[in-house]
């Protein structure tokens, strides 16, 4: 079975290198690189071919929220882990609404990151005792919400247009708009096209596009 390639964003080196050095000791993960900005993850993504990102939030230039989303964009099957100092649920809500599958806070015992990436690479959501205890309320408030992006896709697919359409229209690949709308499906627990027009249709996501009840 071939290693987890990890990569590392975060600007601050110390954090960075601890966490290489901590990743680096087990055999199972190859640590690609660490990054000091979203926009270098960007710009190496193809090169580095991640399956993990361990994402910091907060950095200047391109911040953390907006490389995941463009990240998710260009290769959907890249799991976002957010690594922050923030135990808000604010935080942690934003961060999984722009697509993060998990998010361990900087204070956790160190063996817990790599329980956070083996977690993740088995298709599961990963958050720390921490960010659980965080998002309790909003948590058993009811199902996982929709990114701005997934909110276009269903606009979109609600108005009717296939999914090379809405690819035209949002300037995303056809993979891209399915992928979108497998999460979306998920999220909302519905199967079907039909009910994807009746879910934005009774969350007025359709008012003043023309489409009536």
């Amino acid at each position: 079975m071939s290693n987890t390639r990890v990569v590392i964003v975060d600007d601050h080196p110390l954090v960075a290198e601890g966490i290489e050095a901590i990743l680096e000791s087990y055999d199972d993960i190859t640590v690609a690189a660490t990054l000091a900005g979203g926009q270098e993850m960007i710009d190496r993504l193809d090169e580095l071919g991640p399956d993990v990102i361990l994402m910091d939030l907060n950095m200047p230039g391109l911040n953390g929220l907006s490389a995941t989303e463009m990240i998710l964009e260009r290769r959907p099957e890249t799991r976002i882990l957010v690594l922050s100092m923030h135990d808000t649920p604010e935080y942690i809500s934003t961060a999984l609404g722009h697509g993060a599958v998990g998010y361990v806070l900087k204070d956790v015992p160190s063996e817990e990151v790599k329980q956070a990436i083996d977690a993740v690479m088995r298709g599961e959501r990963y958050l720390c005792t921490g960010a659980v205890r965080a998002l309790r309320p909003e948590m058993s408030g009811g199902r996982e919400q929709l990114t701005n992006r997934e909110q276009a896709v269903l606009l979109q697919l609600a108005l009717g247009k296939s999914n090379k359409e809405v690819a035209v229209k949002l300037d995303i690949s056809v993979r891209t708009v399915e992928t979108h709308r497998k999460n979306i499906k998920r999220k909302l627990g519905i199967s079907s096209t039909a009910g994807l027009t009746r879910y934005a249709l009774e969350h007025g996501m359709l008012q003043g596009t023309g489409v009536n009840v």
